[in-house]
């Protein structure tokens, strides 16, 4: 069993992500009827993540970071399928990181036609950089610190989800900032 450590940023963090999500019978996972996201929520999460600054090393344009994201959680999944300790939680997590990453690619392929070629070089680099932070861990014969390095990596920047959805839907305008959606400096709503 591994340790998993969580912050309370970290929590923050993840109920900003994005609306509460189902289980249906099948196993798919899908946003929650009741809990829809409403426009001002999502504006809301969107000022929040182009707020927080990103990783260090992750492209500031929207299409080379998705492409970072795409790399960073592809990576996580191979890492977690050499395993052979793999508890349910961890193939839960592995096969979420595959949906993930499918809506990353999927938003990529739906803008690439919109790219220069100077934005599709830089979303290269930026997908062999994210590539290559998992390379030594994959080299790693001592299979526990592969396992603690997939139980450690506690997900990707907020924006990545936004910038996926700003590509595949050709929005150029500029993300919301905190005071569009109603938000002071530190997140919170402004009195009304």
């Amino acid at each position: 069993m591994r340790l998993r450590l969580a912050t309370p940023l970290f929590f923050l963090a993840l109920a900003a992500q994005g609306p509460a999500f189902a289980q249906d019978p099948d196993g798919l996972v899908t946003p929650d009827a009741d809990t829809a996201e409403s426009l001002e929520s999502r504006m809301a999460r969107e000022a929040i993540a182009y707020e927080m600054p990103l990783p260090r090393g992750a492209p500031e344009q929207d299409y080379p970071l998705v492409a970072w994201c795409a790399a960073l959680v592809e990576g996580h999944i191979a890492l977690g399928r050499t395993l052979t300790t793999a508890d349910d939680l961890d193939r839960d997590i592995i096969r979420l990181g595959g949906l993930e990453a499918t809506d990353f690619r999927d938003a990529l392929q739906a803008g690439r036609s919109r790219q220069t070629p100077a934005t599709l070089a830089a979303a290269r680099v930026a997908e062999a950089e994210a590539a290559g932070k998992w390379v030594p861990l994959m080299a790693q014969e001592d299979e526990r610190i592969r396992s603690q390095a997939f139980g450690l990596f506690f997900g990707l920047p907020g924006r990545c989800e936004h910038a996926a959805r700003r590509v595949r839907d050709d929005i150029t305008t500029p993300p919301v900032t905190l005071d569009a959606a109603g938000l002071d400096e530190v997140g919170q709503p402004k009195p009304q």
